[in-house]
């Protein structure tokens, strides 16, 4: 089946923008054009939706639409495949389904045969290359989590390689969390090959894929040969937002279910259905979801209803609460003492920005000074810390009187007050438990 070709499609489409935009100035719809094209996306939906009874009324309501004279006052090609995707989707309910008026794209596909089922074109591999195997960020954070931002699960056999190297480089961490927020989808065997390193040797049944035209249902299971190091036993989190679609969707169902990873932030989009995206004739291609996911657990799936948090925040705020659920599970399974205090004081920080402390600019403004080798000042809105001429630090408040350092998380301020209400110092903290004081000049 087409299982990777929405990303070829996704990839592609950015660099035939330009010739994109000249073919459009240049068609015009005549209603023969779009005659044709709507007979020939009822019998693509005819012999390959999943379900044949809604592709038949799908069918039923575009024709009608043509036949009522519905369309007749479109001629832009571009406008056209909108109200088609808007229509097909509102019997439907599929957001996978969408037409797309691309004629370069369809004249480089017969070229170049880009469309075959089981083919990765070399292209394909090198455009992946150029994407970073969609891999957006990779790092470590405060409290050794390991934090991993990617955008399109790509082919497993295509994609191993940069998975076993991104893994590595979290082998060692406490934690994980994965970012879905920004991923719309892929290949069912990246999916595969990512949550491989999440579980023991012992196979794990993922999901599994029915496809209507060949009457086919593919199993997907943890692989036995994997580079690198399991990590069955670290607490995972999977960040997800309403733009968390298809394949990143599944990977989220996938762990919930097998009660792998919480899942941080929105409900998902909610599509289940994967597909290829087929050729209607010279001016527009159509993504047709030809398969559904049944998951070997709930026995359904994630289809029209999206996947749900396990802990439902903003998708902005996920990030931060999961990296503070992370170090709070990190310290349930810790006996060491000094690591427990270091998490606390992360904790500390984190949940101080989730709260989003604010303080008028006249509060700010009582602390900026002279404090020994330490200066405070006031700057477009925000207050600064700076010592010894070095550089500035921007201060993000905690409380009305306690400020942390995004750039030096060990360490904080605290303004302190005479019993008349005036500041009279500036107290270092230090997250081994120390501080300092610089008496305040006058």
């Amino acid at each position: 089946m087409k299982i990777f070709s929405l990303i070829i499609i996704f990839i592609m489409s950015a660099t035939l923008v330009a010739g994109q935009n000249n073919q459009i100035k240049k068609n015009v719809l005549s209603d023969s054009d779009k005659e044709s094209a709507v007979n020939s996306i009822s019998k693509l939906l005819y012999d390959n939706y999943i379900f044949p009874e809604v592709s038949v009324k799908m069918e039923n309501y575009v024709k009608s639409k043509l036949s009522e004279n519905n369309y007749d006052t479109i001629t832009d090609p571009q406008e056209f495949a909108q109200i088609l995707t808007t229509d097909l989707q509102s019997v439907s309910n599929d957001k996978h389904i969408r037409v797309q008026f691309n004629p370069d794209q369809i004249k480089h596909i017969k070229e170049n045969n880009t469309n075959n089922d089981e083919e990765i074109t070399q292209e394909y591999i090198d455009q992946l290359k150029s994407a970073n195997y969609f891999f957006k960020k990779v790092e470590i954070l405060s409290g050794n989590i390991g934090y991993i931002d990617f955008r399109q699960f790509g082919p497993g056999e295509q994609i191993k390689d940069k998975v076993a190297s991104v893994m590595g480089f979290v082998e060692n961490c406490d934690a994980l969390i994965f970012d879905m927020r920004y991923n719309g989808g892929g290949d069912p065997t990246g999916i595969q090959v990512i949550s491989s390193y999440l579980f023991g040797d012992e196979p794990v049944h993922l999901n599994d894929l029915y496809f209507r035209p060949n009457d086919t249902t593919q199993e997907f299971w943890t692989l036995k040969d994997i580079k690198g190091k399991r990590m069955p036993d670290v607490p995972v989190f999977v960040l997800t937002s309403s733009f968390t679609f298809s394949g990143a969707e599944e990977f989220s169902y996938n762990l919930q279910n097998l009660k792998r990873a919480a899942i941080v932030g929105e409900t998902t989009g909610g599509g289940a259905h994967p597909g290829g995206m087929n050729i209607v004739d010279d001016n527009f291609l159509m993504f047709v979801p030809m398969g559904r996911a049944i998951n070997p657990i709930t026995k359904t799936n994630w289809e029209g209803t999206g996947v749900s948090p396990d802990i439902n925040i903003s998708s902005t705020q996920a990030l931060v609460k999961a990296h503070i659920l992370a170090l709070e599970k990190i310290n349930m399974k810790s006996n060491d003492v000094k690591l427990k205090e270091i998490s606390d004081w992360l904790i500390e920080s984190l949940s101080a920005t989730l709260e989003n402390v604010y303080l008028s600019q006249e509060i700010l403004n009582e602390y900026c000074g002279d404090y020994g080798d330490r200066k405070i000042s006031f700057e477009n809105g925000k207050l600064y810390y700076q010592r010894n001429g070095r550089q500035k630090f921007e201060l993000t408040a905690m409380t009305e009187d306690t400020f942390m350092f995004s750039d030096i998380e060990y360490f904080r301020i605290q303004f302190l007050k005479d019993d008349s209400g005036k500041i009279i110092e500036l107290k270092g903290l230090y997250s081994d438990g120390h501080s300092d004081s610089s008496k305040r000049k006058y």
